[in-house]
Formats: C-alpha cells, sequence, structure tokens
C-alpha cells in the first residue's frame, strides 16, 4: 500500500516521498527588478527533501504583479537568479517546478508599468480582496484592487504567447516544469468564472469559450516542456458562508461541472499532473468527496491536493486512492525538514504569522530543523 513515503512517478521524474512543498508567496525577492536573491535559495535548498517543490507565483510580466516584492520571471537578472535557486535545489536531489503567475485585475495601478489600470477578461473591479503595494523601501499597505480595462482579443493571444517566453524563461533558469496558476480569482481563473468573463469573443460566453484561455497557455508551454512537465493549479469552491472569500475561488453555478470539464480537457492534452488547492481558512466547506471521485475518473496523471492538510488527512485520502501528492504549506514554511519530522514523528514548530509576507529571514530561513 502507497504511503507518504512511497516513491511517485511524475513527469518522467521519481519522486522520492508524496510530500511536497506547494507554491506559497512569501514577498522576499530583491528590489528593484523583484529578483530572487539569496535568501530564497536558502529557503528553497532548505525545503528540498521535499518530493515536489512548486515556486511561490511568479509573474510572465510586469502587468502580472499584484503584490509588492513578488518575483518574475521576465528579465535576465531574474533568469539568473532562479538559477542559483535551482542550481541549489538540485544539489540536493529535489525536483522543482515555477509557477507561472499573472494575477490579471487583482492589481493595483501603483504596480503597474506607467501607472496603468491591470488587464483582465472583462472590466469588472476584483471586490473581497486587498493587494500590497509599496510605499517606500520595505514598507508597504494592503488596498483595493484599481478598476481593471477589458483585454482585446489580440492582447489575450498576446498574453499566451508571454506564457511560452515564461517557460522558456524557466527552462533557462534551469526549472524541471511549470505549474500554470488558474486558482484563486487570478488571471486565467478570471477566464474560465462566469463571474468576471462576460466578454463577446471566442474567449467569452459558453464554457468551452472560458477555458480556451487555459488549454492555449497549456498548449504553448507545453511546446517548451512537453506536456508532462506541465500541471495546473485550480482552487474550486463548493460553498462559501463569507463573501470576502468568493474571490478566492469565483465559485460557480456548478463547480463540479466546470473543473472537470477543465480537468478533462487538460487530461487529453497530456499535463503532468493536477493540483487542487482547497479552502483553507476557518471553518471552510469540506470539498465533497464525489467530485475527488470524479477527478480521478477523469483525469489519469497524479492529482495533488493542498489546504490545512494534516499527515494522517493526506494518509486517509491516499489510502482512498483520491489523491497522490500532498502539499503542506504551513507546516512547511515553519519546518524545513517536514518530511523527516512526519517520518519520525517528531513534533512541529508552530507557524509566525506575522513574519508571512515580506521581511528579512526572521520566520523565513531561522526556523530550527529537529536535529541540526
Amino acid at each position: 500500500m502507497s504511503s507518504l513515503f512511497s516513491p511517485l512517478n511524475l513527469g518522467g521524474f521519481k519522486l522520492r516521498n508524496r510530500i511536497a512543498l506547494p507554491p506559497l508567496t512569501r514577498c522576499r525577492s530583491n528590489q528593484p527588478g523583484n529578483i530572487p536573491g539569496d535568501l530564497m535559495v536558502e529557503y528553497y535548498r532548505q525545503r528540498a527533501s521535499a518530493g515536489f517543490m512548486i515556486t511561490e507565483g511568479t509573474q510572465i510580466e510586469p502587468r502580472g504583479q499584484g503584490y509588492a516584492w513578488t518575483p518574475g520571471i521576465h528579465s535576465e537578472a531574474q533568469i539568473a537568479g532562479w538559477k542559483k535557486v535551482t542550481d541549489a535545489v538540485h544539489q540536493e536531489n529535489g525536483t522543482i517546478f515555477c509557477q507561472l503567475w499573472h494575477v490579471g485585475r487583482v492589481s493595483h495601478n501603483a504596480l503597474q508599468p506607467g501607472m496603468a489600470p491591470p488587464v483582465a477578461p472583462s472590466a469588472i473591479t476584483a471586490t473581497g480582496v486587498r493587494v500590497f503595494i509599496e510605499t517606500g523601501p520595505g514598507e508597504g499597505i494592503l488596498t483595493a484592487p484599481s478598476e481593471p480595462r477589458e483585454l482585446s482579443t489580440q492582447e489575450v493571444k498576446d498574453i499566451v504567447e508571454l506564457y511560452r517566453v515564461a517557460a522558456e524563461n524557466a527552462k533557462k533558469a534551469g526549472f524541471d516544469g511549470v505549474e500554470l496558476h488558474s486558482a484563486n480569482g487570478y488571471l486565467i481563473n478570471q477566464f474560465i468564472s462566469e463571474h468576471t468573463n462576460f466578454r463577446k469573443d471566442e474567449y467569452g460566453g459558453s464554457l468551452d469559450n472560458r477555458l480556451r484561455f487555459l488549454r492555449e497557455i497549456t498548449e504553448a508551454v507545453s511546446s517548451v516542456f512537453g506536456s508532462h512537465r506541465v500541471g495546473v493549479r485550480f482552487a474550486p469552491l463548493f460553498s462559501s458562508t463569507d463573501e470576502d472569500r468568493v474571490y478566492l475561488g469565483l465559485v460557480e453555478k456548478d463547480p463540479h461541472d466546470t473543473y472537470i470539464r477543465a480537468a478533462k480537457i487538460l487530461n487529453d492534452l497530456g499535463v503532468g499532473y493536477l493540483s487542487i488547492a482547497e479552502a483553507d481558512w476557518d471553518n471552510s466547506p469540506e470539498m465533497p468527496e464525489s467530485f475527488r471521485v470524479a477527478l480521478r475518473k477523469t483525469f489519469q496523471s497524479p492529482i495533488m491536493y493542498s489546504g490545512l492538510y494534516t499527515q494522517e488527512k493526506a494518509e486517509r485520502i491516499l489510502e482512498k486512492g483520491l489523491g497522490d501528492l500532498f502539499g503542506f504549506g504551513r507546516s512547511f514554511i515553519a519546518n524545513p525538514d517536514l518530511p523527516e519530522r512526519f517520518k519520525a514523528g517528531y513534533p512541529l514548530n508552530s507557524t509566525d504569522r506575522s513574519s508571512l509576507y515580506g521581511g528579512t529571514e526572521k520566520g523565513y530561513t531561522d526556523y530550527p530543523v529537529y536535529y541540526p
């Protein structure tokens, strides 16, 4: 029987365990230029005992940024910075994918080139969310997103090409593959959602049309790495009692059909894995087992789940055969040696929430391992 410590084949790689570092925004890139620096190198190196690693969201172009100090993958300096990260991870025999990110409307004029409006499938301002903008060196504030402008059809196609270029840049930086951030109310999710896509062209209207952007981007980045080294992340929500949370998954009228249809497209394209980010706030709704079962029947490659997972919950889903790989976000932040702690039954460090976003090595690379 498989356990969290059983190997797993994913994208041509043999992962040594099923414990993953999921994408975690930490806002520690060097400024100016949003460049991965030595602090980020050490952070990822410390956690390379994970069977699989996905970077924090990494913007594919300057317009794709929604929060201060998040890294990019669109400049030569950024590529060089990420190369130091991948070299360090590979020296520890780790496998690491780059999460390609474009926030779309979840941004502010202050983060956009020339103070321009953010771009989106339709000119609808994001609500129930705050973005983080810099107000001075190492200082910033949370503020509401700016009103976006609608992309033209040609501009949509241009962004598909930007994703392909970002995949090329990720390959130059030494990444083993890429993950498309299609969750949490960001650009690809905005195209999928009936709440944010009111377009009249080939990218709007029917669900098939709303999924076209995702399909074309997947095909574009697959031309660089091969589809087996491409993953896609979704955050399907099935209910919400908190309006401020709706933007995270843009709750659909029929989320089951929306995401099973998306999974079918990705399965047909030969995508290497799906990553499902579950609701992770207090009293959040549990993902229906019927969805897990349908997803398993639809998608043939590995499925990763994350969101308030404990070792016990992951083992339970694994035993049922409904998941293959599990992300432990908060636990990995505070426990760089998490796989060893799980295996040996060691207690876990608690997470310092005050240092999650921005700052120095405090709450980032200074968490102790159990046996130094």
